[in-house]
């Protein structure tokens, strides 16, 4: 198998500060070490799709059953989400996709993320005094738009993996959008949300609200004729009918309208290549873990945080230990200030991807924690082969989806996609909504002390992103899971908290991604006090810990499969309308 393993670049490790360790730091498995993922040889488990919303689900499954491969099966779900969740996801935004194929045991990242126009510079958020824009301002201007990215991934994906033809997994979509679907509460509930940030007249109101500017009701059949005819054309052409021509043009001329028009240009639209890419891949425990690496800081901020804890008996704990809990909490805070000081788009800014994820480095992040009380400051590292950068100044927002397919071959799909923002940039083009994806970018371009922050933009740069599809394998090499979630900067605790569920705890998927949010990237932490017991909160509060509510905290939609001794065995994040099926 074909992968990038944390190791290589480590040069001498920077002396870390020391602090109270709770108990001895148990030995870590070296990278080199990582059990070899094997194809799955005699497959008989059968196929499964979980994720945000039943059609899609049932897109997917139609796809499966006619002997579609799980990368044909994840068009079908793209598109069909792109209709019936367009908050979250579509053909307008970009994707990042890991693939585990059966047949040879290879793990690959496919890299779907928008790209800003050439003529973007550091400056593509500030005002003409220098000082950043209010983010809802930057995030309904043309400024905000990257050239999409989904389809030409999807489409590269599907020459390497696809089993049927390329138009056949867009038929469920083209069916749904032409005949129409029942709006669900949570399209009518964010919908309803949108007037308190939405202007009259915005392509999103004319859409999804009545005369009056109300949220048309769940239940209500919408259909989308323009959106079952761009999805005609690409079904038919390919790629190039999206990335030329009319569909590219009209993409164009809607993000250089005002407010703040953009410079996206049709010359950036047809320059648009997706990437293929190793994962990164690291040890947890005695399994291997794979993710996405940079544009995408999730796989590190993930690996990192699970890096520390590894330090750590998670297993002697349970959900309803404060202990344990407290443990989660400190590791994020370590991984998520390294994660904001050093990762960015890797063709701009040399990533230390290596040093971040060093057992030796990430041993002497846990000694900093303590189990009898929380850190009061949290300081970013010195990880092996990084550059001193700014303190990062990147925004959060919640528009985005996951979903897991694993097909009857026992290939595996893990994608998370996105249009940024709730439907995106709110601009609407041919059916689809264009995304923001720019404002992942930094606002700023230096920080308070003058140093450079990674995460800037630049023209031709793909903003930093939190994306963290993951698979799993074990100890044997073969498949076990894989999960992932939306959520903004968020995703990085959403995708540890069920690893940290089903891998130390035994929960089952289900339970696993139910379990409360916890997010500690700022100070009060964010908390889904619906889902944590009073006990548990004070428990943890006695240790020092400081919670807001809500927040990131509910911004979840994680999705995951397991194979256990049952066979297959999915879960879907209740905070969503998701559902996990077989074919």
């Amino acid at each position: 198998m074909r992968q990038i393993l944390v190791s290589g670049l480590a040069l001498c490790l920077a002396a870390c500060a020391s602090g109270p360790a709770a108990m001895p730091p148990v030995a870590l498995k070296p990278a080199a070490d990582l059990p070899e993922a094997k194809p799955a040889g005699d497959w008989k488990h059968g196929g499964m799709i979980a994720a945000a919303n039943p059609l899609a689900v049932e897109a997917g499954l139609e796809i499966l059953r006619a002997g579609g491969s799980a990368v044909d099966a994840a068009i079908a779900v793209q598109t069909a989400l792109g209709l019936v969740e367009p908050q979250s996801s579509g053909i307008g935004g970009g994707s990042f996709m890991l693939h585990y194929d059966a047949e040879t045991g290879d793990v690959v990242a496919y890299d779907g993320r928008e790209v800003a126009p050439a003529a973007a510079t550091d400056r593509l958020f500030l005002d003409e005094a220098g000082n950043p824009l209010p983010f809802w301002t930057a995030v309904k201007s043309g400024r905000s738009q990257g050239v999409p990215g989904a389809v030409a991934m999807l489409h590269l994906a599907w020459s390497e993996h696809g089993k049927l033809p390329w138009n056949r997994s867009f038929q469920p979509a083209i069916k749904l959008a032409s005949e129409g679907f029942k709006i669900s509460p949570r399209l009518n509930a964010v919908a309803t949300q949108l007037k308190r940030i939405t202007e009259p007249g915005a392509d999103v109101v004319s859409y999804l609200m009545d005369t009056t500017g109300t949220a048309l009701p769940a239940g209500t059949l919408l259909k989308n004729a323009a959106y079952a005819d761009t999805l005609t054309q690409i079904a038919n052409q390919g790629p190039k009918a999206f990335y030329e021509g009319p569909i590219a043009a009209d993409i164009v001329a809607r993000s250089g309208q005002a407010p703040m028009p953009g410079t996206l240009s049709l010359e950036d639209l047809k320059a648009y290549k997706p990437n293929k890419l190793q994962p990164i891949c690291r040890a947890y425990r005695e399994r291997k873990m794979c993710g996405m690496g940079p544009p995408s800081s999730g796989g590190i901020g993930v690996m990192a945080t699970l890096g520390i804890l590894e330090n750590f008996d998670m297993g002697s704990t349970s959900p309803k230990d404060a202990l344990g809990w407290h443990r989660f909490i400190e590791a994020q805070r370590l991984a998520y200030v390294d994660r904001d000081t050093y990762v960015a788009d890797d063709r701009y800014v040399a990533v230390p991807i290596a040093g971040l994820l060093d057992p030796t480095y990430l041993k002497s992040r846990a000694a900093l924690i303590s189990d009898t009380s929380t850190m009061k400051t949290v300081e970013p590292g010195e990880p092996p082969g990084s550059v001193k950068r700014g303190r990062d100044a990147t925004g959060n927002v919640f528009g985005t989806t996951h979903f897991v397919i694993v097909d009857q071959r026992g290939n595996v799909v893990s994608m998370t996609t996105t249009v940024e923002s709730l439907f995106g940039s709110q601009r609407m083009v041919r059916g689809f909504f264009l995304n923001n994806q720019l404002t992942d970018f930094s606002f700023r371009n230096v920080d308070a002390k003058g140093e450079p922050i990674a995460n800037a933009a630049a023209g031709g740069k793909k903003p930093r992103s939190s994306m963290a599809p993951t698979i799993v394998f074990d100890k044997d090499g073969h498949f076990e899971l894989a999960v992932g979630s939306p959520g903004g900067n968020a995703i990085i605790a959403y995708v540890a908290k069920a690893m940290v569920g089903m891998l130390d705890w035994n929960l089952s998927p289900q339970d696993a991604v139910a379990l409360p949010n916890i997010v500690a990237r700022s100070s009060p932490v964010a908390l889904d006090r619906t889902r944590a017991s009073p006990e548990l909160i004070k428990s943890l509060e006695a240790l020092g810990q400081t919670f807001r509510d809500g927040g990131g905290a509910e911004g979840s939609g994680l999705h995951a499969v397991r194979l256990t001794p049952e066979g297959l065995v999915g879960g879907a994040d209740p905070r969503r309308e998701g559902v996990a099926l077989k074919p």
